[in-house]
């Protein structure tokens, strides 16, 4: 059920995913030692880590930046700089809104200037250098830079570090952006004169200083500025709606001598959306966008610059405020909470960094990350980039005050190496389920800058691994892998441990899992598989946060904010164990994303004595908080009674006439398929409806434990659910009342 259409908003923007393709390993394979390519340090074509480097930090917020020669040049609102490490207010040294750093040391260099304003806060908001390098222009409200008067704009002298007397131009209000050629300066802001002339949110002036003849005129704030590479047009962003009275908002391509409209984009823009930042390269130019309110679009656009029409949009929400491409990737920053759209992650905490090819929008493997920090707050603001010593560097400033899970304010860099964060420890979990083998289970582990990680299985305290593959996984879809062992006997024990390796660094072993080789057969589990179950939680894990799946379908399970786990005894007679929730905050859902099942099985054993209820299972199109789609579920009522739920044009429910929160083991299975809803317990049809044979269609994961229960029918006092679960299963089909019976005989292993 949608219980609201509406959603979040992130900042003044908004903000999984398909799992990716991966060729996994089927059938048995044996014991030895087999070959696989290694991975890479970084997965191409990214070419920067995601490990940031010392740098020093502000006291308040970076809007802008340039950089050349091994030079950071950085302008914005805050009145020092510190060391890194330092704690805000230990350290500090006066930079009045402005510092200049070593890129290859993240220290200050010796050029220190400081922007004013005589009434009220100044700021720097637009950095941008002469293509000679000898001067850099700054715009943004200030009056004065070294108490030299100026009117919110100013050339500096790089090799001097003082302000040029001969560049004085009068701007009425902020400036925000600046684009430098040869001869010309572009700038786009708040204005609406300029020396004195009419000049509304956009203007040129020579490196002279004389206002130029140039004019784009808009009707609101000019947020971006960027000449082309050629040098023959300009294009625009901002908040506008038309450019010198032709409808084109936000963003527009204007020819570099004159201002008249080149390509408008009436339409192409929602209107409650805006560009904040523009860039470019060979072949293309790019849009940072945010947006406000219902309707949005807050990702990144790809244009191309022959015809000046979209090559690529996402559909991230989150606002973007920054994009810089480097060696055919564009990099940003935003505070990206939901790419669900265009089949990345679903709705989650923020994103703050993130990289695409140019010719793709597709997320590549690089997730350094921020927090939002001060002021709005939305995190990163400005992005820089120039080589120094042989090494590429990507400066990233804003609002944030950590990088990477550590304090650092208003500043951070990247490099193109050293790469030295290894992968996470990967999670396994052992099956015996089949006879006189060992499967061995793991979830794929976590980069920040690697999708492609090579794993290395080590069998009995070994030093050489009995197996190496790859496998691909990002942060949202870590797919589960297996390997079956079968040089191995029944009655025997072994452990396993495995390591994950970038190609440069190797993750510690997984902590020892041991196994006892059985001589037959489980008979529960193997039904289930018997019988089609496309997951299969069996809850066997020690400490990790996975799930796995027992199945073939290696739907494995996240396991949130740990619930207990190996508890005893389980539902089902043999080795296997429980798990308990609390029934306030832990839960499970499945890695994959999946498409509405019109016809579905849910099976699970509960055990607990709540008088709270709790949804048990069900469907719903969130991960890490509630889902605000939700339905395909079974939860229990305060009084221990059970309902099964659809939504087919409102809420379609059936209820059990028993309660069942007496502390004893229960078989519930939930079904629908052309013949209706049925709702089984301990092998036993207690309710069922033969009209309700829809469900609400949407993209979703299964979710155990808890999730959404606003607007349902008896809704519990709880959303999640307090006791033991076990032996979870869903299967694409509405099984047989037959086969449901069965699977109940089966508890005890008969």
């Amino acid at each position: 059920m949608n219980e609201s259409t509406g959603r979040r908003r992130a900042g003044r923007g908004r903000v999984r995913a398909a799992s990716a393709a991966l060729c996994l390993l089927a059938g048995a394979l044996a014991a030895t030692a087999v070959g696989a390519s290694p991975a890479a340090s970084l997965t191409p074509p990214v070419s920067l880590t995601a490990d940031n480097l010392s740098t020093w930090q502000t006291n308040g917020i970076v809007w802008s930046m340039a950089a050349t020669g091994g030079v950071v040049y950085t302008g914005g609102t805050f009145s020092t700089v510190r060391p890194p490490g330092a704690a805000a207010g230990t350290s500090e040294q006066p930079a009045v809104n402005f510092a200049a750093f070593d890129a290859a040391t993240g220290a200050p260099t010796g050029c220190s200037l400081s922007f004013t304003l005589s009434s009220g806060t100044a700021t720097v908001r637009a950095l941008a250098l002469s293509p000679d390098n000898t001067t850099l222009y700054a715009g943004g409200q200030f009056g004065a830079v070294n108490g030299v008067g100026v009117s919110n704009i100013a050339a500096i002298d790089t090799a001097t570090c003082t302000p040029r007397q001969d560049f004085k131009v009068a701007v009425s209000a902020t400036v925000r952006a600046l684009s430098v050629t040869d001869d010309t300066v572009y700038l786009g802001g708040d204005f609406n004169t300029v020396a004195g002339q009419t000049r509304n949110k956009f203007a040129a002036v020579t490196t002279g200083a004389q206002l130029k003849p140039w004019t784009a005129n808009t009707d609101e704030v000019g947020r971006a500025v960027q000449v082309t590479p050629d040098g023959q047009h300009v294009l625009i962003g901002g908040d506008f709606f038309t450019v010198n009275g032709t409808t084109s908002h936000a963003l527009a391509v204007v020819d570099a001598t004159t201002g008249a409209i080149t390509k408008s984009y009436p339409g192409f823009i929602p209107n409650t959306s805006t560009v904040q930042d523009l860039t470019t390269d060979a072949t293309g130019f790019y849009t940072a966008n945010e947006g406000t309110g219902g309707g949005v679009f807050d990702g990144r656009i790809a244009l191309n610059l022959s015809n000046f029409e979209q090559r690529w949009r996402d559909t991230c929400l989150g606002a973007t405020q920054a994009v810089l491409v480097h060696d055919g990737v564009l990099y940003s920053g935003s505070h990206a909470h939901d790419c669900s759209s265009m089949g990345e992650f679903p709705d989650q905490p923020r994103k703050h960094l993130l990289a695409q090819s140019v010719n793709d929008p597709k997320l590549l493997p690089w997730f350094p990350d921020t927090n939002d920090g001060i002021g709005e707050p939305v995190g990163p603001r400005v992005m820089a980039q120039t080589d120094q010593g042989g090494h590429h560097y990507l400066w990233v400033g804003g609002e944030f005050t950590t990088v990477n899970g550590a304090a650092q304010q208003g500043l951070t860099r990247f490099a193109d190496g050293p790469d030295t964060g290894a992968p996470w420890v990967p999670n396994v979990s052992l099956s015996t389920v089949a006879p006189g083998k060992v499967e061995v289970n793991w979830q794929t582990s976590f980069d920040t800058d690697d999708g492609e990680l090579t794993y290395r299985i080590y069998k009995d305290g070994a030093s050489t691994p009995v197996y190496t593959t790859t496998g691909y996984s990002v942060f949202w879809d870590r797919p589960q892998l297996r390997w079956t062992d079968t040089d191995v006997a029944p009655g025997e024990t072994h452990t396993y441990r495995i390591s994950a390796s970038d190609g440069t660094n190797t993750s510690a072993k997984s902590p020892a899992q041991t196994a006892t080789v059985a001589s037959e057969a489980e008979s529960y589990p193997a039904r289930v598989l018997a019988d089609g179950a496309s997951l299969y939680w069996r809850y066997d894990e020690g400490t990790s946060t996975f799930a796995a799946d027992t199945g073939t379908g290696l739907d494995n399970g996240f396991l949130r904010n740990s619930p207990a786990y190996r508890q005893t005894p389980a539902a089902v007679s043999g080795p296997s164990t429980a798990i308990g929730f609390n029934g306030t905050t832990q839960y499970a859902y499945s890695n994959e994303r999946h498409a509405q099942p019109t016809k579905f099985s849910v099976e699970t054993w509960i055990k607990t004595t709540t008088t709270r209820g709790g949804k048990i299972i069900g469907f719903g199109n969130l991960t890490m908080q509630n889902s605000n789609q939700y339905d395909k579920h079974v939860y229990m009522r305060n009084d221990g009674r059970l309902i099964f739920g659809v939504y087919s044009g409102g809420t379609r429910t059936i209820t059990t006439s028993g309660a069942y929160n007496d502390g004893a083991w229960h078989h519930v299975v939930a079904t629908q398929g052309s013949s209706g809803m049925a709702l089984y317990v301990d092998g036993q049809l207690r309710a069922s409806n033969i009209l309700y044979t829809a469900n609400e269609n949407y993209n979703g994961y299964w979710r155990v434990g808890g999730d959404n229960l606003s607007s349902w029918p008896n809704r519990p006092t709880s959303d999640f659910f307090a006791g033991q679960i076990d032996e979870t299963a869903v299967y694409p089909t509405a099984l047989s009342s037959s086969t449901i019976s069965a699977h109940y005989a089966l508890r005890a292993g008969g």
